[in-house]
């Protein structure tokens, strides 16, 4: 179930991490349908909005190779 203070739009992701471009975002909504981003989007209207959760989720899929475990922590 979607919690309405997980979502934000594309300008507030792109605030809240400056590594992010709203270009860049829009891109990745645009090609959601082939790069997994989907789940992490929400559409009312005309209007998009992202899952934080989901969307980190997505982010952290998106390593090139897996966290490596760090058994001394």
């Amino acid at each position: 179930m979607v919690d309405f203070r997980d979502l934000a739009t594309v300008k507030q992701v792109a605030v809240e991490a400056p590594f992010i471009t709203e270009a860049k975002l829009r891109w990745w909504i645009f090609h959601a349908g082939t790069n997994g981003l989907k789940p992490a989007l929400i559409k009312i209207g005309g209007r998009v909005y992202i899952d934080r959760a989901e969307f980190n989720k997505w982010l952290e899929g998106q390593r090139m190779a897996p966290k490596a475990l760090n058994d001394a922590a």
